[in-house]
Parts: C-alpha cells; structure tokens; sequence
C-alpha cells in the first residue's frame, strides 16, 4: 500500500496543499488534458492542480510529456481536449501573449535566452508589458538574483550555465506573474548550482507566486514542493504530498535510486 497521502489518480486529483500559513485556493486546474501530435497522443487526460502560494512539481522521465504539458499551459501548443482554468477563468488555448497578460509566465527548458543580448535588455524584454514599472521590476529582480547585477551590461551567452538559468527565471518573473510554469532548471547545472536555484524557488513563492515546477531531479523538486505528480507515458500515475511521495517505494525505486 502506497503512504497515506499519496494517490493513483483514475480521476481528477485531489487539490495541491498549500502550506499553513496560505490560503488553500486552487489558482491552476488542468483537467483531462490531450495533446496530440499527428497520429501521436502526447498527453492523454492529465488532470492537476496548483493551489495559490504553493510549489508544486511533475515528476517523470525523458519523453513522458512533461515539457508538452507545459507549452499547452503557456499556449504554445494547442489542445485536442480537456480544459484549463486559472483564477476561475478558462484559459484553455489561450495564445501566448493572453497567458502571460493573464498572469502566468514560463521559464522554459534549455534557459532559451537571448544570447547575444546583454543581461539587461533580456530583464526589459521580459517586462515589456509592464511599461514605466520595469526599471522598479528590474531592481527587485536584480536584489532576487545579486550574481545578475554584476553582470548587467554583460552578454547573456557569456554567464555560466547558472546564471544562464537565473537569467532566464528573472525574465520570466519581469511580468510579475501569479503563476511561474519552470521546466527543468536542473538541466546540466552542477549540484551545488541545482542547490542554489532551488532555494530562491521558495523564496519566489514566499513574494506570492506560484510555482508549478517540471523536473527530472525528484530529490531536487520533492525537497522544496509542497505537492507534486508523476507522470508516466503522457498520464498522471500517482499524486500526493510531496513529503508523502518522496517516502513512496515506487517514487524512491523509479526516481531517488531506492
């Protein structure tokens, strides 16, 4: 028997806990998701939800949907089924500039910044819509991330791999977001580099935004969610607190190395 807490889905599932000190109000809920691509059918029902204040990550393997999930959020690709809801509003196959206007900001896989830009103008071209409040917007970020004020003037594809990923969730956050969608910020950072990025997550959530969080590196993820999913060939297979998961068998098996 799984821990209590933990879940196998074969409907909906049950709403992201918050920590005490936020109210448990679902600000994201995905439910039955499709994507298909061509005769392929990426994501088949996936139904979550983020509760306001929360981290909450998708856990699962190369290849299981994750990154698709996330570009149907940000309305990159488009759904062949299923709704999504954020703060009451249906935001199902909303284009990409309604997303973000509507509060919700993506920080994708492999960092995707501007490389040949400096680090300031890819801050202001993430706050493009904020018009007079981005230079304010800017300093908050730039006390966020102090390594990203010492490098300002600099080139984007000169930082480290670190600061690339630092870089590239600052952007994200220029918005000012109520939901940040992050996928696999772990990717080809050194631990200690993974260890630093994962601690600012929860310091983001503690200046009010959510976090819905896609990665590989379960240790990583379980350490600071609050709730979290796994995920398995296009469908959610398991649910729960994220305390609860990291002491499940099939979790410690499959993702932690038993």
């Amino acid at each position: 028997m799984p821990p209590d807490g933990v879940h196998a889905p074969a409907t909906a599932p049950a709403p992201a806990t918050a920590p005490a000190t936020h109210a448990v109000r679902r600000i994201l809920e995905v439910r039955d998701l499709t994507v298909r691509m061509g005769s392929q059918e990426i994501l088949r029902g996936v139904s979550l939800d983020v509760a306001e204040g929360a981290i909450v990550a998708v856990l699962g393997a190369n290849g299981v949907g994750k990154t698709t999930l996330m570009r149907a959020l940000s309305g990159i690709y488009r759904s062949s089924g299923g709704a999504t809801v954020f703060d009451g509003r249906d935001l199902t196959d909303s284009p990409s500039h309604e997303v973000v206007r509507r509060g919700l900001a993506q920080a994708p896989e492999g960092r995707q910044i501007f490389g040949t830009m400096t680090v300031r103008e890819n801050l202001l071209l993430g706050g493009r819509a904020l018009r007079q409040d981005r230079a304010a917007r800017m300093e908050e970020m730039l006390d966020l991330f102090p390594r990203l004020r010492e490098r300002l003037i600099q080139k984007a594809g000169s930082l480290s791999g670190g600061e690339q990923q630092m870089l590239c969730i600052a952007r994200a956050l220029m918005s000012k977001p109520r939901l940040l969608l992050l996928d696999e910020p772990s990717l080809g950072l050194a631990p200690m580099v993974v260890k630093q990025i994962f601690d600012l997550l929860t310091r983001i959530r503690g200046e009010g935004t959510s976090i819905l969080l896609v990665e590989q590196n379960a240790r990583a993820a379980l350490r600071v969610a609050d709730h979290a999913y796994v995920m398995e060939a296009g469908r959610v297979t398991l649910s729960g607190n994220a305390a609860d998961l990291a002491a499940d068998p099939r979790v410690r098996a499959a993702y932690l190395g038993g």
